[in-house]
């Protein structure tokens, strides 16, 4: 513009600075707050901090159902974390079309999140109980819940901005800041607070309340300026109709989980407890033989009252043969094998060394149980380590001490088994050998699975060990699961067994027979171990590369 009150003569050019553009699409900065804008900016960062947390917290409910109702660990983390990440990228592009009303846009967003999010352990197990399969269930919810948390920042982005304006850089470092101490702090409540106090379920019906009261509460008090008279109560139904469902869940939580329980173990359900390890179920008519108990583990059948018996004379008996003072059982928190070893009176004493306590506080006190075990709690020679027991393997305690070492552990296909499954492990288990000792070890299905029982015997052999492979009480008739198999299989005939095992020594070649002073047997002889070595090496796969912690072939 022209300067007028300039000397004559003398034109001065004035240029106005004019204020920049806003985006297009965004609204106005509302013209006053409840609050000073400072404390406004703190609230909407407390609120990303909160939201991250919950987000967190459905994404570790997701992973940690996916392990337990699917198995492989791996992969199930795999595909709910690439699903979520690729789906929060297409709820970051979704969040464009809300930027002309980001603060209902927000409060929508958390009040489905919070719905689908406490919801999710609830329909997840509910799909496995009653439909048998929750794979697809499982990828549902991560997609929607990943599209939801993807929205979240943009639009949190915009409201921060309305209320001081900052350069971009310093606001998407602000909302990141809170976004990551929020994942943090939800990343550690799970495992150390919501798994152990509340569980699956409740846990994850406590965290979509938490959002939805968060998240509600700041747009509806912060931000209640941008709304419409009709957008604010349309905001209020919608909360509190999620909240009452939410509380309705937590209300009929444990008379679901009864009832989903009962359709996946059937209707003799006696003992049912999460610990700080996993979920233990032990069914069964409160009173009986022995025979009709089951347990399992994450949803694994681990002991069949039926036929255990077969499984665990064929793990301990033929490395009994020989020097058998000292031993060592590593898993077998139930007490059987120990049962086995505890048999020989010239047994000085048996260590057994299992992770989960509960599995051996339930092994003590139930009462069907502890007669399956024959009470081996109760004998004096028997000593029990709460330890992981690669842990344990490595520290001086356990060199040089054992004659014979049972790693009754579960199957090496279960992803947390691996490294117990590995060369190093082996290493390990072979320095705690005395000369002479011998190592028996749980390999894995036989037939079902001829790799992976294979691949642990070249294992063995890689870590300086001889084998000896067999299968459980000679001829198979049939394929089935070992002692690992599904759910499903827990009220059906019991099927033959496929359970497969490696007898190992430091010294020479290990010798698969039973001794004349063994206990009496009710399913193995010298003769049906010979007929089970023939068998196993008539089906040998040579050639394969042992498993090693950096590198699992299971």
């Amino acid at each position: 513009m022209i300067d007028r009150s300039a000397p004559r003569g003398v034109l001065r050019t004035r240029w106005r600075r004019l204020p920049a553009p806003e985006p297009r699409g965004a609204a106005r900065v509302p013209a006053a707050l409840p609050v000073r804008p400072r404390t406004g900016r703190l609230l909407v960062l407390a609120t990303v901090f909160v939201c991250a947390a919950c987000g967190l917290v459905y994404e570790l409910e997701l992973l940690a159902l996916g392990s337990y109702l699917i198995g492989d660990s791996v992969t199930q983390a795999s595909v709910v974390l690439s699903v979520m990440v690729f789906a929060m990228g297409v709820g970051s592009l979704l969040a464009k079309a809300l930027r002309n009303r980001p603060a209902f846009g927000f409060a929508a967003i958390e009040a489905a999140l919070a719905l689908l999010g406490g919801l999710s352990a609830m329909a997840l197990y509910a799909s496995f109980a009653w439909l048998g399969e929750s794979r697809l269930t499982l990828v549902a919810f991560a997609f929607a819940i990943g599209v939801l948390i993807g929205a979240e920042i943009p639009l949190l982005m915009v409201l921060i901005q309305r209320i001081r304006r900052q350069d971009a850089g310093g606001a998407v470092a602000d909302l990141f800041a809170a976004d990551y101490v929020g994942a943090l702090v939800g990343g550690l409540a799970f495992p150390f607070l919501l798994l152990p106090v509340l569980g699956q379920l409740s846990g994850a019906v406590l965290t979509g309340t938490v959002n939805a009261l968060v998240g509600g509460g700041l747009v509806l008090w912060l931000f209640r300026r941008d709304l419409s008279r009709r957008a604010r109560w349309l905001l209020v139904a919608a909360n509190l109709a999620v909240l009452t469902v939410l509380g309705c869940a937590t209300v009929f939580a444990d008379d679901f989980e009864r009832v989903a329980r009962r359709a996946v173990y059937g209707g003799e359900v006696r003992v049912a407890v999460q610990t700080g390890v996993q979920e233990l179920v032990l069914t069964g008519p409160p009173t009986g033989s022995p025979r009709s108990l089951d347990l399992f583990l994450d949803g694994r059948l681990r002991v069949s009252g039926y036929d255990e018996y077969r499984y665990h004379e064929a793990l301990v008996h033929p490395a009994m043969t020989g020097s058998h003072t000292r031993v060592l059982v590593l898993g077998g928190g139930d007490g059987l094998a120990a049962r086995e070893v505890l048999r020989y009176r010239d047994v000085a004493s048996v260590t057994v060394v299992e992770l989960d306590p509960g599995v051996v506080h339930l092994a003590r006190t139930d009462p069907m149980l502890s007669a399956l075990n024959g009470r081996a709690y109760e004998d004096p020679r028997l000593g029990v380590v709460s330890q992981d027991a690669f842990r344990w393997l490595r520290g001086p305690a356990a060199h040089g001490r054992f004659d014979v070492i049972v790693s009754d552990l579960p199957d090496p296909g279960i992803t947390p088994s691996t490294k117990l499954y590995s060369q190093e492990f082996y290493g390990l288990a072979a320095r705690a050998l005395r000369p002479g000792g011998r190592l028996a070890v749980h390999a894995g299905p036989f037939a079902t699975r001829p790799r992976s029982y294979w691949t642990v015997e070249a294992t063995l052999r890689a870590a300086g060990l001889s084998t000896a492979p067999y299968s459980a009480g000679g001829r198979l008739s049939g394929f089935a699961a070992g002692p690992d198999r599904a759910l499903g299989a827990a009220t059906a005939a019991p099927p033959p067994q496929d359970w497969g095992f490696v007898l190992a020594a430091r010294e020479g070649v290990p010798r698969l027979r039973v001794d004349r002073d063994t206990p009496a047997l009710r399913s193995l002889s010298t003769q049906s171990l010979g007929d089970a070595a023939r068998d196993a090496e008539r089906v040998r796969m040579p050639g394969l590369p042992p498993s090693t912690l950096p590198h699992p072939r299971y």
